[in-house]
């Protein structure tokens, strides 16, 4: 399976970084099946960070990796989806951890959804109806050294007009 991130640098060895804010799926390396959303992603950055925008491109054994480490698989955004986020996001996940976890992605249209929802401007139901109308493109997360063991770094592209 091929997954995509979305950087200001080529990324040719991923590592786990300490974030400075809570994240959708909590710390990790973030990837995505969509070329589409890391190629945005990486433009989004450089306008923030500077660099050029750039789309590393790796090899993701994912079949090794569901026989051998544990995954946390989204298949949409439904509740549990909408708690785990919600509790990463806030910094207050205290359930099980996962070497990788996989499911839709908060971008920033669904993110002022959950942003409405953390400041009780919508219930939980509401939340849920709101992202159900959505179409969203999913991030893969590689949550600690053993499981960036499952990736293999193939090629990057630049973009120089981005």
């Amino acid at each position: 399976m091929l997954v995509y991130h979305g950087s200001n640098v080529v990324v040719e060895k991923p590592k786990i970084l300490i974030p400075n804010r809570g994240l959708d799926f909590g710390m990790g390396f973030y990837t995505t099946s969509s070329y589409n959303q890391a190629k945005r992603f990486s433009i989004n950055i450089i306008k923030r960070r500077g660099g050029q925008a750039t789309v590393s491109t790796y090899e993701f054994d994912y079949e090794k990796a569901k026989k051998e480490i544990s995954i946390r698989k989204f298949a949409k955004a439904d509740e549990a989806w909408l708690d785990f986020v919600y509790e990463n996001r806030r910094e207050k996940y205290n359930g099980e951890f996962f070497d990788i976890v996989i499911g839709p992605v908060a971008n920033d249209q669904v993110y002022r959804t959950l942003i409405f929802y953390e400041e009780g401007g919508l219930n939980k139901e509401q939340t849920i109806e709101a992202l159900k109308a959505r179409v969203l493109d999913d991030q893969v997360t590689f949550c600690n050294e053993k499981a960036l063991l499952y990736l293999r770094f193939m090629n990057s592209e630049v973009f120089e007009n981005a």
